[in-house]
């Protein structure tokens, strides 16, 4: 007998093949028998089920993967992942950046407050969930890995941070050292542990944007090629592991010497490396093709390196009162790090103001020139009276009818509420033009979809609801692609990278991770502040619209947008969960 069996639905399995109307049934787990269409009672399954649905007019899929999270800590305090779970996740990867929760030294307990404050800070969590809805019960990756099983909802799958690997090694001195002979042999031991234990491989950073808890470089920034191409040849030496990596250039335009480092890397240790995030806008069109030169050079050298992109613009919720993307400008973080008043002071006087604009407005900026355009931010929540009526309008709009410039008028507006405006900057990147070279990159080889960042600046931005936001475009908005490659995308091509074993798609035997969901309706809500986090801190949640059910190895986790309470989640661990991915052959 069947656990379930899904009745009439419109199959679209995960390979890109055309969808199919048949019954699809689980058991223990995983997925038993498919109806065969063509046939009399086409696609009809006989067998008997213990419960079982009418899915006539609704979608199955394959759960989608995202593969660029950071749930390491939320899954302690949320083990359904919110909110990506209820847009159709199944799967995530998380220990990314060079960030992971473990290692950490038993002999030193301040080494877990310096991983929270770091993670506060480069990644925008919230220190009082950090520091209260994590047990930080762990020393070695295993026995991370270990406390989180059994305990959630969705698979999840992580890398081992590069920062963890050295301030375990290093102590303090990680932060601008240098490891002797010794420290190199003990990072590369702590590694192969890691690996050993089920770390789906390692993840580093070199991003310029990156800086810990007390403002320094985190530690891995400062490792020399040497140490990174050592680490990689050590995950070459495992079953199915991975590379992850960022450098300064993956905002922008790569450098040279990051090109090679990159290849160096992937080609040492024979594995994929991904990188995060690929932004693609028509105004430059030299970024594309220079970004993708590293995969070209990788595959040339025998590695691969696969660019991680976004289907969807994902909003950004800032203000000049916290840190946001605006910090990480040269010349803003400075100013934006004075005390309240002080800040406001600089901020209206016209020289500093010229001053920023100038150097938001230059080569130095790279990406984050795109927020330079202050006429094109919206006016989110507002909290002194003379803001009333501003919430929704262009601050374009309002600086036209002030007499002022844009910028000038923003600081105004932010001012009047102790800089805690909410401020909403409108991509400039949403043109057809961007739009139609987003849908041929997407084409490329080495291009896979995803970067959502979810469990990280969380009350900054929500990157997680991009699947059902992209499905809800390809069905009944742009359409750039059809349902079956944009279902393909989201599920078998992040499974195929990263080696999942039995995941991805939907076939005989493979596990029972399912999304079911209604085309005419499926999308997502816009994003919203929240505050249900540990230390009642906010977060922008997303709810999905659309989604009937989600299932993880056979279990239903979230119907109509409700979580059912269940946790048949599984800790993907390397070997075991994943097979090994050739770049060459």
């Amino acid at each position: 007998m069947l656990d379930h069996l899904i009745r009439r639905a419109t199959v679209v399995d995960g390979t890109g093949a055309p969808s199919y109307v048949a019954d699809v049934g689980i058991r223990d787990g995983r997925i038993a028998v498919i109806g065969t269409p063509g046939r009399t009672m086409a696609g009809r399954v006989g067998e008997r089920a213990r419960t079982e649905e009418d899915a006539t007019g609704l979608v199955l899929t394959p759960g989608f993967v995202d593969p660029h999270t950071h749930y390491d800590a939320q899954l302690f305090w949320d083990p359904y992942a919110t909110p990506s779970m209820s847009h159709g996740v199944t799967t995530v990867v998380g220990g990314n950046c060079g960030f992971s929760l473990a290692p950490l030294h038993p002999a030193r307990p301040e080494d877990a407050d310096y991983t929270r404050r770091m993670m506060s800070k480069v990644e925008g969590m919230s220190l009082a969930a950090l520091e209260d809805g994590a047990p930080w019960s762990w020393s070695s990756f295993g026995e991370y890995l270990d406390a989180l099983e059994g305990r959630i909802a969705v698979n999840a799958g992580f890398m081992v941070g590069h920062c963890a690997l050295r301030r375990y090694v290093m102590g303090p001195e990680a932060v601008g050292g240098r490891p002797d002979d010794g420290q190199t042999r003990g990072m590369l031991a702590l590694l192969h542990d890691a690996l050993d234990a089920g770390a789906w491989g390692l993840s580093t950073t070199q991003s310029t944007t990156h800086s810990d808890g007390d403002g320094r470089p985190v530690a891995s920034r400062h490792a020399r090629p040497a140490e990174l191409i050592a680490l990689a040849r050590a995950v070459g030496e495992h079953e199915g592991t991975q590379l992850e990596a960022i450098v300064a250039g993956c905002l922008d335009r790569f450098a040279d010497e990051e090109i090679e480092l990159l290849t160096a890397m992937t080609a040492a240790a024979g594995r994929p490396l991904n990188w995060n995030v690929l932004t693609i806008d028509a105004a430059e069109p030299g970024r594309v093709p220079r970004q993708l030169q590293a995969s070209r050079s990788a595959r040339a050298a025998g590695g691969r390196i696969v660019a991680l992109t976004m289907p969807i613009l994902t909003p950004m919720n800032m203000s000049l009162g916290t840190f946001c993307a605006l910090n990480l400008i040269p010349g803003w973080g400075e100013i934006l790090a004075l005390p309240v008043p002080r800040r406001i002071a600089e901020l209206r006087r016209a020289p500093v103001r010229a001053e920023l604009l100038r150097r938001a407005r230059s080569d130095e900026a790279g990406v984050f020139r795109r927020l330079a355009d202050f006429g094109r931010y919206v006016i989110g929540d507002t909290y002194a009276k003379e803001n009333e009526g501003l919430t929704g309008r262009a601050v374009r709009d309002i600086a036209a009818e002030r007499g002022t410039d844009p910028f000038a008028c923003l600081v105004e507006i932010c001012a009047a509420d102790d800089l805690r405006t909410v401020l909403w900057p409108m991509p400039a990147d949403n043109d057809p033009a961007s739009w139609e070279l987003r849908r041929r990159t997407w084409e490329h080889e080495d291009v896979l979809l995803g970067g959502s960042d979810a469990g990280a600046h969380l009350d900054r931005m929500c990157g997680a609801p991009y699947t059902t936001r992209f499905l809800g475009d390809c069905l009944r908005g742009r359409e750039l692609v059809p349902l079956e490659t944009a279902v393909r995308m989201l599920t078998d091509d992040p499974a195929r990278l990263f080696g999942l074993r039995d995941r991805g798609r939907i076939a005989l035997g493979h596990h029972a991770d399912l999304v079911l969901f209604d085309p005419a309706r499926i999308d997502a809500a816009p994003a919203t502040l929240v505050h249900d986090l540990p230390g009642d801190s906010p977060r922008l949640d997303s709810r999905a619209v659309g989604v009937v059910s989600v299932r993880v190895n056979g279990v239903e986790t979230v119907r109509h947008d409700v979580t059912t309470g269940a946790v048949p989640g599984a800790v993907l661990r390397s070997g075991r969960d994943t097979m090994t991915v050739r770049t060459t052959g």
